[in-house]
């Protein structure tokens, strides 16, 4: 069973930085074809955030292109989110997504604040 744990989530003034990271467990022979991540706002609905399939192709929401950039480790088991200078708008809980073909797995969230 695969398992996503994220974290690095906090509280960041307007302008700011945040390092996401988020680790898969569950499985040595763990093979995705794709992680990233989401967000989802105060009254809002989850949004994606910025992608990468196992090839190595990102993919950003056009609201967030210029501001994050999504990485993984060797082992392609660890994916990061570098957000820089953040804003208010970006409040939210970001979530890990990960898809091996039809099945789908989420972490649990973690909480991003932007408030001076």
């Amino acid at each position: 069973q695969v398992q996503l744990a994220e974290s690095g989530g906090g509280l960041v003034q307007p302008g700011g930085s945040l390092r996401l990271s988020c680790t898969a467990s569950g499985s040595q022979w763990i093979r995705f074809n794709d992680m990233g991540w989401y967000r989802q706002g105060p009254g809002k609905q989850r949004e994606l955030v910025a992608k990468i399939t196992s090839a190595g192709i990102t993919n950003y929401a056009d609201s967030m292109k210029g501001r994050v950039t999504i990485s993984r480790d060797g082992a392609k088991t660890t994916v990061y989110l570098q957000m820089d200078s953040l804003q208010p708008e970006d409040t939210a809980v970001y979530y890990c997504h990960a898809r091996i073909w039809a099945d789908e797995y989420w972490g649990q969230g973690t909480q991003v604040t932007v408030s001076s």
